[in-house]
């Protein structure tokens, strides 16, 4: 820094001085011209120019004189007239012919009257030189032509005395402004060289008040580096130590005045690295290069008095002094950071491995607690399809209610785990976001009714249906997040709103807003709301249930998506809960005019289970023996093998976990070998749900993943998946609404059943108004035709919802057709799904 401002002064210093030098050259200069000018108005003067001028008409009149003499004498004086004429004569030869007359001969008019002199005088010449006869014969017309003549001289001389005169002028004037800007660049001289000394008087208090500074800050300096808790070390190229403060004499155990003068390397250097550090410092010296300098910090190894070597952090950096170059080493004892990372290593080790056994007692715990289940919620499936009281059937309801709430317990469990271990997988595919809304909608209309609140969704803007999303996460979310507004909302509303914005790229963002009016969140909780286990209400007296699980669970979900989820509420006005997801938006895929139609059975399949627990053996065996299918047992995945090596069947279901040889190991056999049931559908029953289990099954050759507990529904549904269905063997579809089973559970078996018995009269009444004249195409038709529509989607009556949605567009459009035809179809759907809307 001291260099540099060096460097600055210096250099303004020469700026300076280049002027000075500038300005004398100028005035050198302008004295030049001084003197020229000086010297040209001094020859001016002594030459006899304007004399000449002027004599020159004197003697052109004695000339004319002598000839008017000469005329009036008897005998005429030729002689002292040719002397006359030839003192003229050479006057005007003089100005024709002078140089001093060069630039007065380039007047125009002293040229002209010049050369008419000259004419005159060419003429005059024989007349002057000739016999005294021929004379006195032509001196009549000689003196007429010089009585001519006379203007021409006159003017000749007057001519040229104005420029020379013109001339004088402007010569005094040039001196004058000579004169005027040697004294402009004298004065500017002296102000520079006032301003230089001012200048100069401003740099020595500077450098007075800079070394002053520079005394000060070596004082701090030497209290920072005395009082510093780094060592700090100064050594020269030769490593010969310079300086040694304080905490160096603290950590290394040596004096000042011991270390100074001592070499570096061996005063502090271990045995071991000595040999390098002397490599490099020679290397320095040699090459200039410096590896280490001004490189950051790094750790190495220190040897104190006493011969301990120690860890160290180490800066080094390097200065320029008069002396030379030297290095200035800054040294902090680690010996206790290092310890305390070593003891964070091993704690880090030992949080890691529990971290595993956490991971392996949820995978062991998922299987034990679902394997258990299975067999609890396969026997109540079972138990349900035989006869039973009314108070018989209630208890199985609750008890499978129970299990089912334990299940999702367990999963919610699970997913955290997954998510926080970062093994949460996605699985994207093309959706209908407007259908899972309406899903949604539908599963929990029947719950929001029975506490009195009206529940629907929209589009805010214009609608983009078809995305490509995580669709069975969003359920999840939006699951969650609607049934916390079912359960705190009472005689109030809950809306649904989608709104899609312009995104980066192809991409755009999906804002679903779920707004109640319920009894709101307390701002106290506010912060906390998507913790885990955090709930509205820990009393033991609560209203309504839950672990607190759902909402940190979204948030997980709506992370692992890209998105992100926020709250606003006020207590007593209800809440609104804003998910904002990125999504890719995607055209209506084309419906596959071969794919089966969900209402069609399977064929009669030949089932070969693999399962070592006799529980779940005998309820997966029971569930599908109950329709229709065929099944072969195998006690483990030993006999697996050899049953699938002699008997082809449709689909295998393999436990995971077994003895003799496990399911994995026995997938691997049979996709291995050349037997009958070598390529059939293996599907993986387990109750291990952790992802990197079930990619590790996908591996190993299976086609897909059960997850227990089993039901009846996924069960049959996969072996419907896996089994091509036959015409022969397809069965109608039962028009029970599959939502009314979670309605059961939300609302109660009871309240549920008071509301379907009032969709029935309803639904009744309406027909029979119909049947008794009703106009089908009278507008009171299309709104209790809308009305109806929306309760039959409040418990999942699709049909009996399209063909009274069909009703209410006819009449809208009064086309009776139309409208009759909507009717006969709404009898016949309601003929066969009025009795299935009965729960005993």
């Amino acid at each position: 820094m001291v260099g540099k401002m060096r460097s600055m002064l210096g250099l303004r210093l020469a700026v300076l001085l280049v002027a000075a030098v500038v300005g004398l050259v100028a005035i050198a200069l302008l004295a030049f011209n001084v003197s020229r000018d000086l010297r040209q108005l001094s020859s001016a003067s002594s030459d006899n120019i304007q004399w000449t001028l002027s004599q020159t008409e004197v003697e052109f009149l004695h000339f004319r004189l002598a000839l008017a003499q000469v005329q009036t004498n008897e005998v005429p004086d030729i002689r002292s007239l040719r002397r006359k004429f030839d003192v003229f004569y050479s006057r005007i030869r003089t100005l024709g012919q002078a140089s001093i007359y060069h630039e007065l001969r380039q007047v125009e008019e002293f040229a002209r009257h010049l050369a008419a002199v000259s004419d005159y005088l060419d003429r005059a010449v024989p007349i002057i030189d000739s016999d005294i006869t021929a004379f006195q014969a032509a001196l009549p017309a000689l003196r007429a032509e010089t009585t001519a003549i006379r203007p021409s001289v006159r003017r000749l001389s007057v001519s040229g005395l104005n420029f020379f005169a013109e001339d004088s002028d402007f010569r005094r004037n040039a001196l004058s402004n000579t004169l005027k800007q040697l004294a402009w660049a004298i004065a500017v001289l002296v102000a520079a060289l006032v301003v230089l000394v001012c200048y100069l008087a401003v740099l020595n208090a500077q450098n007075v008040r800079r070394r002053t500074q520079a005394i000060e800050a070596s004082e701090r300096m030497n209290i920072v580096t005395g009082t510093s808790l780094d060592a700090v070390i100064v050594a020269d190229t030769w490593g010969r130590i310079l300086d040694f403060n304080a905490a160096a004499e603290q950590i290394f155990g040596h004096s000042a005045d011991a270390a100074i003068g001592q070499d570096l390397g061996k005063l502090i250097v271990p045995e071991q690295y000595r040999a390098a550090h002397e490599a490099g410092m020679a290397r320095l010296r040699e090459r200039g290069e410096k590896r280490v300098v001004g490189s950051g910090r790094f750790k190495l190894e220190a040897l104190r008095a006493n011969g301990d070597v120690f860890p160290v952090e180490l800066a080094i950096q390097s200065a320029d002094t008069k002396d030379g170059e030297i290095f200035i080493a800054f040294l902090r004892d680690i010996s206790s950071q290092v310890l305390a990372e070593a003891e964070l290593v091993l704690a880090r080790d030992r949080a890691m491995a529990g971290e595993k056994a956490k991971t392996d007692f949820l995978a062991t715990m998922s299987h034990e607690i679902r394997t258990p289940l299975n067999g609890l919620l396969g026997n109540l499936s079972l138990l349900e399809d035989t006869p039973l009281s009314d108070k018989q059937a209630r208890y199985v309801r609750n008890m499978q209610i129970s299990g089912k709430l334990l299940k999702n317990h367990v999963s919610d469990v699970l997913d955290i785990t997954k998510f926080d271990a970062g093994k949460l997988l996605l699985h994207p595919a093309d959706m209908n976001v407007s259908t899972l809304l309406q899903d949604i909608v539908d599963s929990q209309g029947g719950a929001a009714e029975g506490h009195g609140t009206s529940l629907d969704w929209a589009w805010e803007g214009a609608p983009v249906h078809w995305i490509h999303a995580d669709r069975d996460r969003l359920q999840h979310i939006l699951m969650n997040i609607v049934g916390n507004a079912v359960k705190f909302t009472k005689n109030g509303s809950i809306r649904i709103t989608a709104k899609a914005d312009p995104g980066p790229d192809d991409t755009m963002n999906l804002r679903i807003s779920v707004r109640d009016t319920g009894i709101g969140i307390d701002p106290e909780l506010l912060p906390r709301i998507f913790d885990d286990f955090t709930t509205g209400d820990t009393s033991y007296d609560r209203d309504v249930g839950g672990t607190g699980l759902g909402l940190g669970i979204a948030q997980r979900f709506i992370k692992a998506l890209g998105g992100s989820i926020s709250v606003d509420s006020n207590p007593g006005a209800g809440s609104v809960f804003h998910i904002d997801l990125p999504v890719q938006p995607i055209a209506e895929p084309i419906a596959d005019p071969h794919a089966q139609s969900s209402g069609h059975g399977v064929r009669k399949a030949h089932v070969l289970l693999v399962e070592d627990n006799e529980i779940n053996r005998v309820v997966a065996r029971e569930m599908l023996m109950a329709q229709g299918h065929s099944v072969t047992e195998a006690h483990n995945g030993r006999e697996a093998v050899d049953l699938a090596e002699d008997t082809a069947f449709d689909i295998i279901l393999m436990d995971i976990s077994m003895p003799v040889m496990d399911g994995r190991s026995a997938a691997r056999a049979i996709r291995a070998g050349t037997g009958a049931s070598s390529q059939a559908p293996i599907i993986a029953v387990t109750a291990n749900a952790m992802a990197s289990e079930q990619e590790a099954f996908m591996a190993d050759g299976m086609n897909g993943v059960l997850t227990k507990p089993l039901t009846r529904d996924g069960l049959l549904q996969l072996v419907a998946d896996h089994v091509p269905a036959s015409p022969k063997d397809a069965t109608p579809e039962s028009p029970r609404s599959q939502y009314l089973d979670d309605l059961a559970e939300a609302v109660g078996s009871e309240a549920l059943q008071t509301l379907l018995n009032r969709f029935t009269t309803e639904l009744d009444a309406f027909l029979e108004n119909l049947d008794a004249g009703q106009d089908p195409v009278a507008a009171e038709t299309a709104v209790e035709a809308h009305r109806i529509a929306g309760s039959a989607a409040t418990f999942g009556l699709a049909e009996v919802r399209e063909a009274l949605v069909g009703l209410e567009q006819a009449a809208q459009e009064q086309d009776v057709a139309a409208a009759e035809a909507a009717i006969r179809s709404l009898r016949e759907i309601w003929a066969s799904g009025k009795p299935t809307l009965s729960l005993t």
